[in-house]
């Protein structure tokens, strides 16, 4: 081969390689855009709120049935400020009112519940109200002072509202099954 041979070679060679580099440079910032763009309507997207809201009424509505369901007759005072704690409204002004004598009643029972949430959903959420509803499986053991253990599976309806950032239960109360 002569030396003008191997000349036209390589100058043949470098515009394909500048037409790759470029071709590679114009499909990395169209990536690039896109997803920026992808970014940019995520971040401004309404329903990437309304899930965060969603997994927040979960999490708290969870807790608060776990709450509800789990007293140690022992420590029953401990107990109930959970349930103050974790409720509002008048299911809250319910538990300040019988919150005595469910104490009483418990500590001569001499009893422990211990709950787990086993599933639960999230049915409805009103973000501009505050106002959410939930379902939830829940087993519970009974655990009477010097007796064998007993475990319930139980199915609630629960009504939470929006206090402050915490969703807090107001209204709980057992689904008919059948």
């Amino acid at each position: 081969m002569s030396t003008e041979t191997e000349n036209e070679t390589a100058r043949a060679r470098r515009p394909r390689g500048l037409v790759a580099a470029v071709v590679v440079f114009v499909v990395c910032a169209a990536a690039a855009g896109g997803l920026g763009a992808s970014w940019a309507l995520a971040a401004n997207d309404d329903s990437v709120a309304f899930a965060v809201e969603r997994n927040q009424v979960m999490e708290d509505g969870r807790q608060a049935i776990l709450n509800f369901n789990t007293l140690d007759h022992k420590n029953v005072q401990r107990g109930f400020d959970q349930w103050v704690a974790s409720s509002t409204g008048p299911l809250r002004e319910e538990v300040e009112r019988g919150r005595e004598q469910n104490a009483q009643q418990i500590q001569q029972a001499k009893t422990t519940t211990e709950a787990e949430v086993v599933d639960a959903a999230v049915t409805e959420l009103d973000r501009r109200a505050g106002k959410a509803k939930m379902i939830a499986v829940v087993k519970v053991v009974q655990k009477p002072e010097g007796q064998q253990p007993s475990e319930k599976r139980s199915r609630y309806e629960a009504e939470l509202t929006r206090e402050g950032e915490q969703w807090k239960l107001s209204g709980l109360g057992p689904v008919a099954v059948g």
